[in-house]
């Protein structure tokens, strides 16, 4: 049975805090295609909405995040679903935040991160499949989703970072120290003390695995395109074997050549 790394649950004795731990991928409802069944994520926005809704009376949301991120249009929900709550809420880094979970924190009233623990970001990306059009359309959209992304970052830094620099740390895949978290306003504290960063250290491993996955996949699915988008050819026949080189004036086949020469060599050895 997978181990549940995604909670959201009341704070023992304070019926109105919400202790909120995003310790998984951030994925959306999918197919399981072994079982032919329909799977229901734990970190979908519509997951998170309806476990919100149980709790209509909270004034403090703390918000746990160890996660190497997921599907952005998920977390993209999950931030507004959070930014026009009413309750405070204070995010704190337990490991990574990277990608999509960084994306979260932008929510966030207050980010407290330990001082040995990073977020990660990035430029959104995806494996798509079509034609010349459909490709640089493909390419475009993600610009335009990224116009979009780099204000939740913008805001969140409160004036610290310029757009230009943010489209670097985007550009590059930036990962930031907590440090460097508070210095371009992404990170509100650093925690002095040092999280224990053993199932941080797991996730990246596990989120490294994926990678691979995902561009062997993109990879197999190309060269399936390119296959079925090439003509098979035709077998050509095997050409006859070229013959041993001939004299035109010389009727008498090589071989009997080579072998008198043979013959006269051995008659001149016997003479000697």
């Amino acid at each position: 049975m997978k181990k549940r790394l995604w909670q959201l649950k009341q704070a023992t004795e304070q019926p109105d805090v919400l202790e909120l731990y995003i310790y998984d991928d951030i994925e959306s409802d999918y197919m399981d295609w072994w079982t032919w069944s329909a799977v229901e994520s734990e970190t979908s926005a519509k997951f998170f909405r309806e476990e919100l809704a149980k709790y209509p009376g909270a004034k403090q949301i703390n918000l746990y995040v160890n996660s190497y991120g997921g599907s952005v249009y998920e977390a993209m929900a999950i931030r507004n679903q959070l930014k026009r709550h009413q309750a405070t809420i204070t995010a704190y880094v337990d490991g990574f935040a990277c990608s999509a979970a960084s994306f979260i924190l932008t929510a966030c009233d207050e980010v407290k991160m330990y001082s040995n623990t990073m977020q990660m970001i990035h430029n959104m990306w995806d494996v798509v499949a079509g034609n010349a059009n459909q490709l640089r359309k493909a390419a475009d959209d993600l610009d335009k989703l990224m116009e979009g992304n780099r204000q939740a970052y913008l805001e969140k830094s409160g004036g610290k970072i310029s757009e230009e620099e943010l489209i670097e740390l985007l550009d590059n895949e930036t990962w930031l120290t907590a440090q460097e978290c508070l210095d371009y306003g992404l990170a509100d504290e650093v925690i002095a003390e040092e999280a224990d960063l053993t199932e941080a250290k797991q996730l990246l491993q596990k989120a490294n695995k994926t990678l691979e996955q995902q561009l062997s996949y993109s990879r197999a699915l190309s060269a399936q395109i390119k296959q079925l988008s090439q003509k098979p050819k035709e077998a050509e026949p095997k050409p006859d074997p070229k013959p041993i080189p001939n004299d035109n004036n010389d009727p008498e086949p090589q071989e009997n050549k080579t072998k008198n020469l043979f013959m006269a060599l051995f008659a001149n050895k016997e003479e000697d």
